[in-house]
């Protein structure tokens, strides 16, 4: 109780206060993450001067203040267009499903490695689950293109033998396979490296749990649900908050590589359209103003997210 109580007294003071307090008793701490907090400020936060270009009608000549101040003309033209719902629904049903999809796999993946006593063959594991991640997009996206080819891929030629598809089904020109296919080798390239930090928070856990686990007579899946589950709930709620906070980020260079023709009407997302409306064609105010959209809906599901999970479960980004 106590502890609450000097805790809610030191919040209760101004943030400079706690702030400068905080720098005298840890000064060496802030120093090292000077380096990181310079970089952010540069890369990050500068340019951000440039958000102004959303409301202004831009002019080459000009540059980012010169144009004619023209409000939410843009964001109207935007929300307006016939592409407003297609990109949106796009954009949603692809972080949505990889969420749904693939932010489990890492939490599967570490609880299932991280009963394998062996520490030789754990190791084996682990490098092998890693690997993938460090496949580049270009290259994903031609094994892709070779294992679902319509005549020849390996993988289209095995479903359509045991007839899960048609003969004459082109998967990779389907807009209904454009989704799956995405988001299933997505959680196959990145879940083991996600893993990770998963693994690092049951590195933790105090092994006599799972001494008292065996003496109950408590098998692994058990020992996993009561033991291991509960002990990285915290870092689950960061880790989703923050891809929640991401929600219309979906990979540009994924989505334009595996992008055609015939899949446009479930590939096209918002940032593709952005590329291809407001960059390609040099409407850089437009562009702007839908890269603003994005990014203030994701601070929105950022927010909301953040303060379900503290009413919850207690645990938040702040």
């Amino acid at each position: 109780m106590s502890k609450d109580k000097d805790n809610a007294e030191k919040l209760q003071k101004p943030f400079g206060v706690r702030l400068k307090k905080d720098f005298k008793k840890n000064w060496q701490l802030w120093i090292m993450l000077l380096p990181a907090i310079i970089y952010i400020f540069i890369f990050n936060y500068v340019p951000m001067y440039g958000v102004q270009l959303a409301f202004r009608d831009y002019n080459f000549s000009a540059g980012l203040t010169g144009g004619d101040w023209v409000g939410f003309k843009y964001f109207k033209q935007y929300f307006e267009s016939a592409s407003f719902i297609p990109t949106l629904r796009n954009t949603f049903l692809i972080s949505l499903t990889s969420i749904i999809v693939g932010f489990p796999a890492p939490i599967i993946l570490a609880m299932i490695i991280n009963q394998i006593k062996n520490e030789k063959w754990k190791k084996v594991v682990q490098t092998t689950v890693y690997i993938p991640y460090f496949i580049s997009v270009v290259v994903m996206v031609s094994m892709i293109n070779i294992l679902f080819k319509n005549d020849s891929g390996v993988v289209s030629n095995f479903l359509k033998m045991i007839h899960l598809v048609g003969q004459d089904v082109n998967i990779l020109g389907k807009e209904s396979a454009f989704i799956p296919l995405y988001v299933l080798t997505g959680v196959w390239q990145s879940m083991g490296w996600n893993s990770i930090i998963y693994i690092a928070a049951l590195s933790s856990v105090d092994t006599q749990l799972y001494d008292a686990c065996k003496i109950d007579g408590a098998n692994r899946w058990q020992t996993m649900i009561n033991i291991d589950f509960p002990a990285i709930i915290p870092t689950i709620m960061i880790l989703l908050i923050l891809n929640m906070g991401g929600i219309l980020n979906v990979g540009f260079d994924k989505i334009f590589l595996m992008q055609n023709s015939l899949n446009l009407g479930a590939s096209e997302v918002i940032s593709t359209y952005v590329y291809n409306v407001g960059i390609k064609s040099s409407q850089f105010s437009f562009g702007s103003a839908v890269g603003l959209f994005n990014t203030v809906v994701n601070f929105v599901f950022l927010i909301i997210t953040n303060k379900i999970s503290k009413k919850i479960t207690g645990t938040g980004l702040m």
